[in-house]
């Protein structure tokens, strides 16, 4: 992903949202019986999504130790409501510990092909923290209280470098000439979405790829280019509209619907 200059949240930064957001999370589903449907991931219940952040952050608290991801084994998941309550609660605080322990330019194991350090890997906890929490709250009930400006901002960032943006070494992404801008309105932040087709070969599993994708810019605030759509809103309902969290009529939109409903596709599809 090719970046305007920018500015993020720093190490120590990212540790406070994992703590905060991970507690918010436990605070949330205290009361929820684990039967309880989750409002924004269908088939899950609310046990589902305890032993998700769990077992999620219990494999990366391993990693930031030191571990390879391939030599992490995943626990069973606990039968019992309160051990299942007690495995959450301490992964999180093992994952806290072993983010704190090392620099965030320390080496660590990675999925993505811009991870490899600590830093990536606490950015990528605390906006699956954040995203979760959410999911927590609108599960409960409850409203869903936006983080700070800045940490949204890095929100829609992340979800668009990480997920949606990038094509492996054997593949090829191809634009078709189609363009979204992102916008922020309530702070410094703006993207340009290429769309186009991903196609290719996976080498392990040999299956053929031909998929809708997008090539993601981060541009200046007053990017002049045209654009076939434009998405532009609040850092934290855009945040949670990539990550299908939210509504797009708290946003604004303007240009063509097929577009929108292509990019939604996308964008479902990345974050799955």
């Amino acid at each position: 992903m090719e970046r305007a200059r920018e500015s993020r949240p720093d190490h120590e930064a990212y540790l406070v949202v994992i703590r905060e957001q991970s507690e918010r999370f436990l605070e949330a589903l205290v009361a929820v019986p684990l039967d309880s449907p989750v409002p924004t991931c269908e088939g899950w219940t609310a046990g589902d999504l305890l032993w998700h952040l769990g077992e999620v952050q219990h494999f990366w608290a391993h990693v930031a130790a030191g571990a390879s991801g391939d030599d992490v084994v995943t626990p069973d998941r606990p039968e019992d409501e309160a051990a299942l309550r007690r495995f959450v609660a301490t992964a999180g605080t093992e994952l806290l510990a072993a983010l704190a322990a090392r620099p965030a330019d320390a080496p660590a194991w990675s999925w993505h092909a811009d991870g490899g350090t600590l830093g990536w890997v606490a950015r990528r906890m605390a906006h699956e923290a954040l995203v979760h929490r959410a999911d927590a709250e609108l599960t409960a009930g409850l409203v869903v209280r936006p983080p700070a400006v800045e940490v949204a901002v890095d929100g829609v960032d992340e979800v668009l470098a990480v997920f949606v943006d990038g094509v492996p070494s054997w593949g090829t992404f191809a634009p078709d000439g189609v363009a979204v801008a992102l916008r922020v309105t309530n702070a410094s932040g703006a993207w340009r979405l290429d769309l186009g087709r991903f196609t290719g070969v996976g080498p392990d599993s040999g299956t053929a790829f031909d998929l809708d994708a997008a090539a993601v810019t981060r541009v200046p605030d007053d990017d002049p280019r045209p654009a076939e759509l434009l998405v532009a809103g609040r850092a934290w309902d855009l945040d949670r509209w990539l990550w299908g969290r939210g509504s797009a009529d708290v946003l604004e939109v303007d240009g063509d619907p097929a577009v929108l409903a292509r990019l939604r596709r996308v964008l479902a599809d990345a974050t799955q």
